[in-house]
């Protein structure tokens, strides 16, 4: 690689962001066909090796299997699927057919699942067995729905499996087809605080943005172990567990089970992990586990993203991983862009001021990766802040090459709140401030979506849940500290006329939600209260709520 970053970039865009573009040939065709692409590991920690040749031909399968399903390039392709070699198989082929993969969390419950399909305008779905009954049709799924399911395993009539060995891989409809650098390869949503998801349209030049963050923010080598434990349904993971590994061509670890940290442990020991990037969770987890980490555990690069640490990991893991482990900031829209960077030619030297061996000044999210060039906006105006004065955090679009987000998915007054008048400024919807030195401070969301071990939750998801009860008139979420978590949601509900409120109601409502939303986003206490704080124009004020005014 070049010494000077901005040669890199450069270089990364002259690669990825053309008319031609090929992600098939991009991520998997263009490496080595006998280098090992992906480890599947299990729970027993038994593995399985996918080299780029094995990737490409069980592709080449699948998408000729998605274009007898009908699909065509653009058409939409989701998945709602673990961390498995089915995974990396399907969505290589899906972009190999220069079709839009649509990416599906597992904890989601039905309703969540059917928005995003129907949304979509989904034409097949690919599911894991232990998830098929979440499109059985019912109250929250139609009897009918516009999608085609295919089965991994489980009773579906169309199974992966037998799609890939009825498939021949000479067919010329196995051809990666060459989208060009604009075109959707992903669409995710994103929550906020009011209305229905957003759908984020990813573009094939994002693949310049999500490479760069490899090699700059993680610094992942070729002799590196390399394994982000993130999920692969949400935005960290997809980006930088699958596409950035397969793009750079280096070995992915993807742990097919859930997370627990003893397991955590083993495998970083067994595969002798060197650089690994997890959500603030995970960390906290395992310096919480009474299980003793293995002798001999010493990371070389330790990163966290999702929310920001605290002081107490990075002194943890400075002492037991050998390293202390850093933050990276970024979202769903943009990818990784504001870190506390591994590459050696981004090392910002130790501080003499604060004594921080690191370099890295406590409590800083970092400083904008190269490629990318970011400011702190005042409260008042479109002028940027003094260093040291809080203000909102935003991109500079002019002067950003990397930048690849450019709107929402039929939302132009959602893409509009999201730019300053001029167009010039993207407003991340974060607040903090910029030091003299330029390092980035996060001090809140000036939104109220909830960051919970790593996920956004946008409040709205959860109330609408809420008041779908019959006792319920009113219902405001936010977000609570919670040690091991980051944040956890409170509910804080207004019961109609006559109803009281005890143990059993609360436990309805918490099942409620993780049955219409989601397992992992049900409040874990409910309030019951006689009214929400709101504004004159009726909005409710959920910062009081988080203040104790509820």
């Amino acid at each position: 690689m070049p010494t000077d970053p901005q040669t890199r970039v450069r270089e990364l865009l002259d690669r990825y962001a053309t008319p031609q573009a090929c992600v098939a040939e991009l991520l998997c065709d263009g490496h080595p066909q006998d280098a090992i692409a992906a480890t599947i590991v299990e729970s027993d920690l038994s593995a399985t090796d996918l080299t780029y040749g094995q990737l490409r031909e069980q592709s080449e399968r699948f998408a000729v299997a998605l274009a007898e399903l009908g699909v065509e390039p653009g058409d939409r392709v989701a998945t709602l699927m673990g961390k498995s070699a089915e995974l990396i198989i399907a969505v290589l082929g899906i972009w190999r057919r220069g079709a839009v993969h649509v990416p599906l969390f597992t904890a989601f419950a039905p309703p969540a699942i059917a928005f995003r399909l129907t949304a979509s305008a989904t034409k097949v779905v690919v599911v894991d067995a232990d998830q098929i009954s979440k499109l059985a049709a019912g109250e929250d799924v139609p009897d009918n729905p516009g999608w085609i399911t295919v089965g991994v395993g489980g009773t579906t009539q169309l199974q992966f499996a037998d799609l890939l060995a009825g498939a021949d891989p000479a067919d010329e409809r196995a051809r990666a087809v060459a989208v060009g650098a604009e075109a959707p390869i992903v669409q995710l949503f994103t929550s906020g605080t009011t209305g229905t998801p957003k759908g984020v349209p990813v573009p094939a030049k994002a693949l310049a943005s999500f490479h760069a963050y490899l090699e700059f923010g993680l610094d992942v080598r070729a002799d590196d172990v390399f394994w982000n434990a993130a999920d692969p349904g949400w935005a960290y993971g997809l980006y930088y567990a699958i596409i950035a590994p397969l793009a750079a061509g280096v070995r992915t670890i993807l742990l097919h089970a859930g997370f627990s940290a003893p397991l955590t442990w083993q495998l970083i020991e067994r595969f002798g992990v060197t650089n690994f990037a997890a959500a603030p969770t995970v960390y906290r987890s395992l310096s919480a586990d009474s299980t003793a980490p293995p002798e001999g555990i010493r990371l070389r690069r330790a990163s966290s993203a999702g929310e920001p640490l605290t002081p107490d990991v990075v002194s943890w893991s400075d002492a037991t991983l050998g390293v202390a482990v850093r933050d990276h900031y970024g979202q769903t829209e943009h990818g990784m862009f504001i870190v506390n960077a591994w590459h050696d030619a981004l090392q910002p030297g130790a501080s003499a001021a604060t004594g921080n061996v690191t370099g890295v000044p406590p409590g800083s999210m970092g400083k904008p990766l190269p490629g990318w060039t970011c400011a702190v906006l005042s409260e008042q105006s479109d002028d940027v802040a003094e260093p040291g004065t809080l203000g909102r955090v935003a991109i500079d679009t002019t002067a950003s090459p990397l930048l690849w987000f450019h709107g929402y998915v039929d939302a132009p007054e959602k893409t509009a709140s999201r730019y300053t008048d001029d167009g010039r400024w993207y407003l991340t919807g974060d607040a903090g401030s910029v030091s003299e030195d330029g390092f980035y401070f996060f001090s809140a969301r000036d939104d109220d979506v909830i960051i919970m071990a790593g996920y956004r939750i946008g409040p709205f998801d959860v109330e609408s849940v809420l008041v779908m009860h019959e006792a319920v008139a009113e219902a405001a979420v936010v977000g609570m500290p919670d040690q091991l978590r980051g944040e956890v949601l409170e509910a804080f509900v207004v019961l109609r006329e006559g109803v009281s409120g005890d143990d059993a109601l609360i436990a309805e409502l918490q099942s409620l939600v993780k049955k219409k939303f989601a397992a992992h986003a049900y409040p874990r206490q409910v309030h019951f209260v006689e009214e929400l704080p709101k504004t004159p124009s009726g909005k409710v004020q959920r910062f009081r709520l988080r203040q104790g005014e509820g």
